[in-house]
This record gives structure tokens, C-alpha cells and sequence, in this order.
């Protein structure tokens, strides 16, 4: 018995299907669109501010109040991030294949906001702190209960933020119809409001909420980021009667599985030189067959040809199943390539802080900027930036193109990456010259002359990070648009554990046996930044050219959307008029 040849086409279009809040089709008239997507930019906006307030003044919290010593508060700080990026895997797993957007993100964001007011009572009653140290005291380190409350909090609310992060892009997204070309246009549209709102978020949280956390009290502080996740929970339920709900597919790994179980299994076969005798290849198949890792059609090849015994699935699967693992492998290299960008975002806010503490502080006699603040400077540049950028490039670019985002997602990665490297360069420069300054002439320079590394990467993000949110979104498979969206938070995840490893192996490599390496010293005046900071630039480099060669190679379309050329499959060939 043969397997049904329209299981494929029947999950292609309950996929494409979208239901309302009682769990019926949807209405375009009623349902979706832009306003919809503002509630889910609300609970993006809110849902930033208050991570971010914790997450930057975690490490005073951690070793202040918790009397952890440094190296282990740097852990704790450092585990927690990543664990946040990590989980966004699961909470798009959970997403697209089990609980749908909508009530993953309802459900963490709520254990988020439980874990934000854990850690607001645990910062405010004694009992659940260990005693104050005074000067001279030795200072009891937070152990048993006490370090137990904390760390429930602390990953309750990791746990939250990881699985609501990817679902808040992906179900923005979901409000728009790429079938139609008026909606496709908006999509990104969106994309750059999400960014905005990103933005926004991070503008607050490093400016009014961490002032708050310093001059009121760490309790009163994740008390506020608590009152602002429920603003953000309050932001995503009031749009609930117009949101357009892509149901979940079902365990959306299966299927990958199997493809790679029985391409395994039938490595020994040889492909049949007609694609057209592969399974499921003559059903109209949704995904047309590619000649792209030919090693994966095996998985294709029926082996009880006109017998009625019928194969398992995870001995035969349709060309369709098989081109969305091509997808899957494709992108992998171009999410690799966005790596170093995050290891250079890793360098601004941990080093060249480090370069701020060491300038001039002051911007009048009675005020001083707090150096940890240049972190909001591309956030500030963004602001301005990302709606100037939406309404006057985009539509003089789309007229010069016809695409429908004014230049295609993988170029604006590509242009992003390439304006990484001057930020690392701006960043070596004026380090040289901060570095010469106090050495030689004993003079401070102001903190101001390390504006244009954070402003350079600002315009770096606007195109990196945002082009790289719609590529995965629009790159990726129906079914699957919440974890595609997680996979590039895994990317800051690598970034920053390769900043770890680079600076580990900087300081072996250029050690001597009288000197340590360019980062030994815990002294900018002694150790050697810039040099660090040059071979980033380089390093930043080279990755600009293996995307160049990797974006390239890339061949898969918008599964989505119409496939009308080869241009439009590879936007660094030829011109730009993509359709």
C-alpha cells in the first residue's frame, strides 16, 4: 500500500491556514494586519525593559547584596544571558509545534513576570538576603535557602524571556499575509518596527530603570521591571479579538529526523538520474526538488516499487520533506557568519566600557556620564535612525529594485558586516590614541572620542540585526517561523562565548617569558587594546568575505513566495531589480 500522496499538499495548507481567538478561520478584514502587530511590539518594547534593567545591573546586585565574589558573579552574569539565547530554541520548538505563538508566549510571560517579582521580594525582605557588610566586616557569600530563592528567580526568569523572545518576532510576522504582495510590504515594514521597539526598550532600561535600580534600591527596581513585563503581558492580551493564529504543525523535529534516518540508511542506493522518479516528486510537491545536497534525495528513493507493502516514514520521505531539511542545512552558514558580529557587540559592552572608565567622564563641572551609558548610544542612533530608514529608503530603494524591502535581506546582512569592521577600526584608533595620551603625556582624554565605534556599530546593527530577523522569518519554512526567529538569538549566544575564547587564546598566544599577553595586565595603560582591537577589525573582515562567498552559494527562495528567477534565489548575482 502506497502512502497517501496528499499528505504533503494537506499539511502545506493547513499550515498556511490561520484561525482567530475561538479557533476559526480567520477574516482578513477583521483579523491581522498592522494594528495586531503594534500589541505584539508592545509586549517586545516592554519585555526588553525589563530584562535588560536586570540583566545590566545584575553583577552589583550579585556582588553587593549576595556577597559573591567577582569571578562568580561574572558567571552568573554570563550563564544567565546565555541561557536566555539558548532557551529561544525551545520556546520555538514549543511554539511551532505544540502551543502555537500566542500561548507560548502568554504562558513564559507570565513564569518571566513571576520570576522578576521572586527576585523583587528576595532584593527586599532580610531574611532572604545574607546580613550587610560594613567596612572591615567580612561579608557573608549568599549560600542554601537564600542562594536557592535566588537562583529560581533569576532562571524563572531566564527561562521566561528565552521561550517569549522568538515568538514575539515570529508572531508579528504571522499578521501579515505573504501571499499578498500589499501585506508583503508591511511585513517589512514590521521588521524595522520590531527593531524600533527593541530599540526603545534597551534605551529605557539603560537610562530611567537602571537610575531607578541605583538610587532606589535593587528591590524597587526589579519591583518596576515586574510592573513593566505586566504592562507588556496587558499589550499582547488586548490585541487577542484581531490576532490571525497560525496553528502549531506537530513535533516539527520529526520530520528532520527522518529525512537524515533514511538518507542514513540508504546511503549504499544511487540516486536516480531523473528527479522525477524520487517520491512524491510528480504530486505537485511544494518545494521543487534542488540538485543541492544530492545526498539527502536518498531519503527519496522507493525500494518496494509496486508493492503494496507500504515503507515507514522514516525509510521514505517526500522530495517536499526533503528540500525543507536543505533549507534548514543551507542557512546554517549565513547564521555562522553573523558570529563575529556578536563577539564584536560583545567588545562594546564589556572593553570598550573598560576604555570609558578610563576618559574623562565629565560632561560639565557637576555631572559625569556614567560609562556603562555608551552602550545606549547605538540605541539612540537607531531611534532615529530605523523610521528614517523605513520611510524614505526603503520606497526609493524599492523603486530601484522592486524588492519589496528596498534591498533583499541577505545584502543589508552583508552591508551590516561590512560596516562591523570600521567599528572595530574607529574602536583600535582611538584606543592608540586614548593609550598614548595617558601614557606618554599623562594627559585623559574625554570619553567622547569613543562615540564613533558605538556609532558606527549602531548603523552596523540597524542592518545586520533587522535583515537577518526577516531573512530567517521569510527564508524559512511554514510551520517553523518561531524557530527559525530563535536561531538567530543563539548567534549573540556564540558571539559572546567566542569573545570568551578569543581573549583567552589572545593573552596565551602573545605572552612571553618577561610580559604578559595584550589583555594580562587588567590595566588598558599597560596592556594592549588596540592590537586586540586591530585583529577583531580583521578578523571582522574575513567574515565580511566567507559571507560574501556563503550568500552567494545560497539558492533557496521564500518558500512562501513565488520562485519567477535566479536572481531573486541569489541577490548578489547580477543587478539588484529583484521582484
Amino acid at each position: 500500500m502506497e502512502i497517501d500522496k496528499g499528505d504533503h499538499q494537506d499539511q502545506e495548507e493547513s499550515s498556511s491556514l490561520t484561525l482567530d481567538w475561538r479557533g476559526r478561520p480567520s477574516n482578513p478584514a477583521k483579523h491581522g494586519g498592522m494594528v495586531p502587530a503594534a500589541f505584539v511590539l508592545g509586549l517586545q518594547a516592554f519585555e526588553i525593559m525589563a530584562i535588560a534593567a536586570v540583566g545590566n545591573n545584575l553583577i552589583t546586585y550579585v556582588t553587593n547584596h549576595m556577597h559573591f565574589p567577582l569571578s562568580k558573579a561574572a558567571n552568573v552574569v554570563t550563564n544567565f544571558v546565555g541561557t536566555i539565547f539558548l532557551l529561544a530554541l525551545l520556546g520555538g520548538y514549543l511554539s511551532d509545534s505544540f502551543l502555537g505563538s500566542f500561548w507560548t508566549m502568554l504562558i513564559f510571560a507570565f513564569v518571566e513576570l513571576s520570576g522578576f517579582i521572586l527576585l523583587s521580594v528576595q532584593a527586599h525582605v532580610p531574611q532572604l538576603k545574607p546580613p550587610p557588610c560594613n567596612d572591615g566586616e567580612h561579608c557573608v557569600e549568599a549560600k542554601g535557602f537564600k542562594a536557592m530563592i535566588f537562583f529560581v528567580a533569576l532562571y524563572l526568569v531566564a527561562l521566561g524571556s528565552g521561550c517569549v523572545k522568538p515568538n514575539m518576532v515570529a508572531y508579528g510576522g504571522d499578521q501579515f499575509d505573504q501571499d499578498n504582495p500589499k501585506q508583503l510590504k508591511k511585513l517589512s515594514t514590521y521588521f524595522n518596527a520590531a527593531y524600533f521597539a527593541f530599540s526603545l526598550g534597551e534605551l529605557i532600561s539603560l537610562t530611567i530603570l537602571v537610575w531607578v535600580q541605583t538610587h532606589s534600591g535593587m528591590d524597587v527596581g526589579f519591583g518596576v521591571s515586574a510592573a513593566v513585563m505586566a504592562m507588556g503581558l496587558i499589550s499582547l492580551i488586548c490585541g487577542t479579538l484581531y490576532y490571525r493564529n497560525k496553528p502549531p504543525q506537530g513535533s516539527i523535529l520529526t520530520p528532520i529526523a527522518q529525512v537524515l534516518v533514511a538518507a542514513i540508511s540508504k546511503r549504499k542506493l544511487v540516486c536516480p538520474s531523473n528527479p522525477q522518479m524520487l517520491y512524491g516528486s510528480q504530486n505537485n510537491a511544494a518545494l521543487p526538488h534542488t540538485d543541492k545536497l544530492r545526498f539527502l534525495d536518498k531519503a527519496c528513493i522507493r525500494v518496494q516499487e509496486g508493492t503494496n507493502t507500504k515503507e515507514s516514514p522514516w525509510r521514505l520521505c517526500s522530495v517536499t520533506q526533503v528540500e525543507k531539511v536543505k533549507i534548514l542545512v543551507s542557512v546554517i552558514p549565513i547564521f555562522s557568519c553573523t558570529i563575529v558580529f556578536n563577539t564584536i557587540l560583545a567588545q562594546l559592552q564589556t572593553f570598550s566600557v573598560q576604555q570609558g572608565r578610563a576618559m574623562d567622564t565629565r560632561l560639565t563641572k557637576s555631572f559625569s556620564i556614567p560609562p556603562a551609558s555608551l552602550q545606549s548610544i547605538p540605541y539612540i542612533l537607531l531611534i532615529f535612525l530605523v523610521p528614517l530608514y523605513d520611510t524614505f529608503f526603503v520606497p526609493f530603494a524599492r523603486k530601484i529594485t522592486g524588492h519589496e524591502s528596498g534591498i533583499s535581506p541577505l545584502r543589508r546582512i552583508g552591508f551590516g558586516l561590512f560596516l562591523a569592521t570600521f567599528s572595530m577600526v574607529a574602536a583600535a584608533i582611538m584606543e592608540k590614541k586614548r593609550r598614548d595620551a595617558a601614557v606618554n603625556h599623562n594627559e585623559t582624554l574625554s570619553i567622547f572620542w569613543i562615540t564613533p565605534q558605538f556609532l558606527i556599530f549602531g548603523l552596523s546593527e540597524m542592518f545586520t540585526a533587522i535583515g537577518l530577523l526577516e531573512f530567517f522569518y521569510k527564508q524559512s519554512l511554514k510551520g517553523m517561523q518561531a524557530f527559525f526567529t530563535a536561531i538567530t538569538y543563539c548567534s549573540y549566544s556564540f558571539g559572546f562565548y567566542l569573545s570568551t575564547v578569543l581573549v583567552s587564546l589572545v593573552n596565551k598566544i602573545t605572552s612571553t617569558s618577561s610580559s604578559g599577553g595584550w589583555l594580562h595586565y587588567n590595566n588598558l595603560n599597560q596592556d594592549r587594546l588596540d592590537l586586540f582591537y586591530w585583529m577583531l577589525a580583521v578578523l571582522s573582515f574575513f567574515n565580511f568575505l566567507s559571507y560574501v562567498f556563503c550568500s552567494t552559494r545560497y539558492s533557496h527562495a521564500p518558500s512562501s513566495l513565488p520562485q519567477p528567477n535566479s536572481k531573486e534565489i541569489n541577490p548578489y548575482s547580477g543587478d539588484d531589480n529583484i521582484p
